[in-house]
């Protein structure tokens, strides 16, 4: 069983390990989550309450299990999870988040705090300053040079000096993908919470080059608030091959599962989709949704101590186990496209009530309609634009920029408007904007020596838009495969927990065995390769101005 903890909701995946037959599964919406709960996108905070995750899980694995005949129910092996990161959240020493205790309930800061919240971009600025100070280790060597506001310490300085109470209660911290294997293992006390490599090394500043976590000396000169939480962390990890556990008579209980299921390390789950796609060394595994997460593995002997810069990190064993992880991807990506929608979706939203001759009820599905099918029509009629003759240009830092080399402070931007640029012109540059933000991950990993084959595209946006696709494969100027499987997050997570249970001796095995191969090949096209070319050195040079204003 594979479960996939997203952003809006869960899903659970039960496979045959012997030819990846999907034999159940379910989804989840977080209630929470849904209702916008402790979140303030203004202030670019993003948080989610750890009921919403715990309800997710029982939901979506009866939802899975449902329709299963007890003889296979009882024949699960093995539990993988994958989930959003970095999404830590505070702890108490038995290792419960501190939103449940009643006095911190209703607290955004006891809760996860997810992955695209950017309030500590001052913090990521204050440890790139350390890191790069004459005299002292530069933690973010393997990070890419570069720590992002996203990240685990940057979080948790935060919340430290924004929140007196939550830092007299905090004991300890966790990422989200250890603490449902702690959960699911019966884990009593956070110091015993078997913590992933994954997590750890690309957003921790983990590395077994200087024993594990960043000094004491480091953590207390960058703020004397983190004096004594680095003892109260870990110092060993584990790749997603290994087990965390065996299910608690609680939860094997509450689930309705065999009492000797194994419940393996945790990991990202852009990490574990890109070992679902089937991700090979030298290929770029494109998870493709709101943002996208950008993967290459390289066997560890053939990597030769090089350091990538401005990416997110370079990690032994986060991926694929035996080989060097690198993790790159944009802010924002079909996040663009959904802020564009909801930009041409104002008057419908604010105006339509005052028209008085049509009932509540039709406005409210014809709102959803057109919502429905925006975008689509967009694309259609976006397709017939020509590229060299709209004169508009657009950056795609909506969501400031995670690659290459992480600056939260940047801000999107579109040129070249006239009045005579239309609504599916502008959606076309938007989309050229992140497939030009893609291409520059891209190069980046060219010039500091990593090779890239080819690109495996996997999520939401790769699924469902053959427009943005195949302006992403002409812009990228090479074959572009698309993954069959809907769940690949959760399919890669089901594939560990076939390593994990011992029923495949590695990923490979499992992958070879599991995997639900390609559904479509994009090629690019020549008559828009040269083109884009010329636009994609006009993007380059319009960021940097862009960069200069905004530094």
């Amino acid at each position: 069983m594979g479960l996939d903890f997203g952003t809006d909701s869960v899903r659970a995946l039960v496979v045959n390990a012997s030819n990846g037959e999907e034999a159940g599964s379910g989804v989840w919406h977080y209630s929470r989550w849904k209702s916008n709960m402790y979140c303030k996108p203004s202030q670019n905070r993003f948080r989610q309450h750890p009921l919403d995750y715990v309800e997710g899980l029982e939901k979506s694995v009866g939802q899975a299990l449902s329709d299963l005949p007890e003889k296979i129910r009882q024949n699960i092996a093995g539990i993988s999870v994958d989930t959003t990161g970095s999404t830590p959240v505070a702890v108490d020493q038995s290792g419960d988040p501190l939103a449940f205790k009643q006095e911190f309930s209703d607290n955004p800061n006891a809760m996860f705090i997810l992955w695209k919240d950017h309030t500590a971009v001052k913090e990521a600025g204050e440890i790139n300053r350390l890191a790069k100070t004459r005299g002292s280790v530069d933690y973010t060597r393997y990070e890419g040079g570069i720590y992002s506001s996203e990240w685990f310490w940057a979080k948790i300085l935060h919340i430290l000096r924004e929140d007196d109470r939550v830092r007299e209660a905090a004991w300890s911290w966790v990422e989200h993908c250890d603490w449902i294997p702690a959960l699911l293992t019966g884990v009593g006390s956070a110091g015993q919470i078997k913590r992933s490599r994954c997590a750890a090394g690309h957003k921790a500043m983990w590395h077994s080059r200087w024993d594990g976590l960043p000094s004491e000396e480091f953590l207390v000169k960058l703020d004397p608030l983190l004096k004594g939480l680095r003892e109260r962390l870990y110092t060993k990890t584990y790749t997603s091959d290994q087990e965390a556990g065996i299910i608690s008579v609680e939860w094997a209980k509450r689930l309705g599962l065999p009492g000797d299921v194994k419940v393996g390390i945790g990991a990202f789950d852009a990490h574990l989709g890109a070992v679902g796609g089937e991700i090979k060394p030298y290929y770029m595994s494109k998870v493709m949704g709101t943002s996208t997460c950008d993967m290459v593995v390289v066997p560890a002997d053939e990597f030769d101590e090089k350091l990538v810069a401005g990416i997110c990190g370079q990690v032994d064993g986060s991926i694929i186990p035996g080989m060097i992880g690198l993790e790159a991807g944009q802010s924002a990506f079909g996040d663009v496209y959904a802020w564009y929608r909801d930009l041409l979706l104002w008057p419908l939203d604010n105006m339509m009530q005052d028209i008085k001759s049509l009932p509540e009820e039709a406005i409210e599905n014809l709102r959803d309609e057109i919502a429905g099918n925006l975008i689509d029509r967009l694309s259609q009629a976006a397709a017939l634009v020509d590229p060299d003759e709209s004169g508009l240009l657009a950056i795609d830092w909506l969501n400031g920029r995670r690659t290459p080399d992480a600056n939260q402070m940047l801000k999107g931007v579109i040129t070249g408007i006239t009045l005579g640029s239309d609504a599916p012109a502008v959606f076309r540059a938007l989309v050229e904007a992140t497939a030009f933000g893609a291409k520059a991950i891209i190069e980046r990993f060219i010039a500091e020596g990593i090779r890239i084959d080819g690109v495996i595209a996997l999520g939401g946006v790769a699924k469902k838009s053959e427009f943005v696709m195949q302006i992403v494969t002409d812009v990228l100027n090479m074959p572009v495969s698309v993954v069959r499987s809907n769940e690949t997050c959760a399919l890669g997570s089901a594939m560990a927990a076939s390593v994990v249970a011992g029923i495949h001796e590695n990923f490979e095995k499992a992958q070879k065995a599991i995997g639900s191969g390609f559904e479509r090949e994009y090629l690019p096209r020549p008559g828009f390769v040269a083109r884009y070319e010329k636009l994609y050195r006009k993007y380059l040079h319009l960021a940097e101005s862009i960069e200069k204003m905004y530094s």
